[in-house]
């Protein structure tokens, strides 16, 4: 039996804070768009690093971004 999923599997927002309807059950609608991931690669740190930027883009406190950005290493997309 699947549990159902409460954050996303790419970034680890909680569904409940995502600003806009969701494309997919396993992925916010931040990283996920049109029928794709936003972010197609594979590279982590550059994930992150784009996620940093757009936090302190829309006005989150750099503490808070860093911490966020930490986060998601533990995301299901990235384990390896």
């Amino acid at each position: 039996m699947n549990t159902p999923r409460t954050a996303c599997d790419s970034c680890l927002m909680p569904f409940a804070k995502d600003p806009g309807p969701r494309e997919s059950d396993r992925y916010c609608s931040l990283c996920f768009q049109n029928g794709a991931l936003c972010y197609q690669g594979t590279d982590l740190k550059e994930f992150q690093r784009r996620c940093y930027r757009a936090m302190i883009g829309k006005g989150r406190h750099p503490l808070v971004a860093t911490l966020y950005t930490f986060i998601i290493r533990f995301a299901p997309r990235w384990k390896t």
